[in-house]
């Protein structure tokens, strides 16, 4: 595996194991720059949402790249506030607009809102059938959610992004959306660094003489997650790259696959409930 390896989504298109989170980076400037710089160390995955406010300046660096479109896969999200089968597809075009892109490469539910999600399903199913994304799929879904839409999807999510670590390992989650052909993808991989003291990983660090967010990163690849970590600094983008030129062995994923406490630096999905639709 490399920076450049792709997993093939069930609808055939390939999506880059590792790549670039926007969330919070500021608006103007810094998002720019730190797409750019991503894109010049060999990211080709960039992950914003409506709700970021920098969709804006993720098109720019895109445009302003010089690499081509095809090679660069961009995922933008459906927030809260606009589900509704109307309004989600209001909301997408809005969402191009301001990427000023002909297409994404994939659109999220970014989470399961109660009552409306099932109309804004049908919604990006005909985003997806009209091409303007080229793969749709869910984000912080559950296990009774991704059934719940089972009961009314026509196409299945390529996508469910979820918050994942070693600290909130969701193995059941895991193996549901591998058995459904839904590709796992890893959001806050590193926890906010709110672990950073934790004896284990910096243990495996010093034993592979990487960082203790190098570690977190290479876990998840080596589950075979899609791994999106966040950074505007410059040194830590590249250094959140440099995860490819070691491997975690048995017992290094044994401990790490054991640490799982259930924690969490985003909300909690399991709280939202599923909907009656009968």
């Amino acid at each position: 595996m490399n920076i450049n390896s792709r997993c093939k989504l069930n609808n055939g298109y390939e999506m880059p194991y590792f790549g670039l989170g926007v969330y919070k980076a500021a608006p103007g400037k810094e998002t720019i720059e730190a797409v750019s710089y991503a894109l010049e160390v060999g990211y080709r995955l960039i992950d914003t949402a409506a709700v970021y406010g920098n969709e804006k300046e993720v098109g720019i660096a895109v445009r302003q790249s010089g690499i081509s479109r095809e090679e660069i896969f961009i995922t933008t999200k459906l927030w809260n506030d606009d589900h509704g089968y109307d309004s989600a597809l209001k909301a997408f075009d809005e969402s191009l607009e301001r990427l000023q892109l002909d297409y994404v490469d994939l659109y999220l539910i970014h989470w399961p809102v109660r009552k409306l999600r099932k109309d804004s399903w049908k919604a990006l199913e005909r985003i997806y059938r009209e091409g303007k994304a080229r793969s749709i799929g869910v984000s912080n879904y559950m296990i009774k959610h991704l059934e719940e839409l089972k009961t009314y999807a026509e196409v299945i999510p390529a996508v469910n992004q979820v918050e994942f670590s070693p600290f909130l390992y969701q193995k059941d989650l895991l193996d549901y959306c591998r058995a459904n052909n839904i590709e796992l993808e890893a959001y806050s991989p590193l926890a906010r660094m709110k672990k950073k003291n934790n004896p284990v990983v910096n243990s495996i660090a010093k034993k592979h003489r990487k960082t203790h967010a190098q570690v977190l990163i290479r876990w998840c690849l080596e589950h075979k997650l899609i791994v999106i970590p966040k950074s505007s600094d410059k040194k830590r983008i590249k250094e959140n790259s440099d995860v490819f030129d070691f491997k975690l062995d048995d017992e290094d994923m044994r401990e790490l696959n054991s640490l799982n406490e259930n924690f969490r630096v985003s909300w909690d999905p399991s709280e939202i409930e599923q909907m009656n639709l009968f």
